[in-house]
């Protein structure tokens, strides 16, 4: 049986009490260590689940899936995923050659960026299309993002921005010579999304948001020392929110309920109250 195992979004105990039972009997444990990271250590969940994990990196599961199936059919093995299994789409991959060989498969959700972005207070149904917020280059900008918020703002609806992160990349040249060498680990932080964010509606001028449309900054959701910050995205653009990982959202229409709980962690509360009150007039 190959198990796709959830580990929640921070430590070592988020993992459930069905995925930490699969984790302790399984033949072969892997960690998929490319599509998002907890905040802590692989030592740190080695040493809670008292078995060794083998990391998976992008190269493994994408061109090398046979070494985690191996041997599947007749024996358990569990793949961790931070956040849920279905978070990325890899992971239906995985699933889909699984079946392939007759491996049989089972699923153990857990909390992903996608239900507990609700802690900022944001109504999960008012959210639209997610969209994902790339590092730019000098020469490599990709704009596609902003058609999915543009869509979303249109039909009033919140756009939540999973942010890059690069683990275990290599650089252009060293790819190109077959060296491998890798570039140390680099997370996108709210700021530089929402800066990124500003430099394409500058290029394109549609309109899509403003440097002073409203947005909650997200960083380490789900561990002791999450923190929130709401403003405009010109502000967000100059904030620290320290370690990573960290989410945006640009709001669509809110309630006065949501109005209600962000104004709790706004940068500053009278440049929040303008914002809204250019944002959503009538709604004071």
């Amino acid at each position: 049986m190959l198990y796709l195992i959830g580990l929640g979004l921070a430590d070592e105990t988020d993992i459930t009490v069905k995925g930490l039972h699969v984790v302790k009997k399984a033949h072969r444990v892997y960690l998929e260590a490319y599509t998002s990271i907890l905040l802590v250590g692989k030592d740190r969940l080695e040493a809670f689940y008292g078995r060794p994990i083998l990391v998976a990196d992008r190269e493994m599961v994408e061109s090398n899936d046979e070494a985690i199936l191996f041997g599947a059919e007749t024996e358990d093995v569990a793949f961790l995923v931070v956040g849920d299994p279905f978070g990325a789409t890899t992971h239906s991959d995985l699933v889909l050659r699984a079946r392939q060989l007759r491996i049989p498969t089972q699923i153990i959700h857990n909390a992903s960026v996608m239900s507990a972005v609700g802690a900022t207070g944001l109504q999960l149904y008012n959210f639209g299309q997610t969209v994902s917020m790339v590092f730019f280059t000098d020469t490599w900008k990709p704009s596609s993002f902003y058609d999915r918020v543009k869509e979303n703002r249109q039909i009033g609806l919140h756009t939540l921005m999973l942010l890059d992160i690069k683990v275990k990349e290599q650089s252009e040249e060293n790819l190109a010579r077959g060296r491998k060498i890798y570039e140390p680990p680099r997370f996108m932080s709210a700021a530089q999304c929402a800066a990124q964010m500003l430099e394409i509606e500058e290029e394109r001028g549609e309109g899509a948001y403003a440097p002073g449309s409203l947005a909650v900054a997200v960083a380490r959701l789900g561990a002791s020392d999450q923190r929130m910050a709401a403003g405009t995205l010109m502000q967000i653009s100059g904030i620290d929110l320290g370690a990573p990982l960290h989410s945006l959202v640009l709001l669509g229409k809110a309630h006065d309920l949501e109005r209600e709980y962000i104004s709790e962690f706004a940068i500053s509360r009278d440049v929040f109250d303008r914002a809204w009150s250019i944002q959503f007039p009538g709604k004071q």
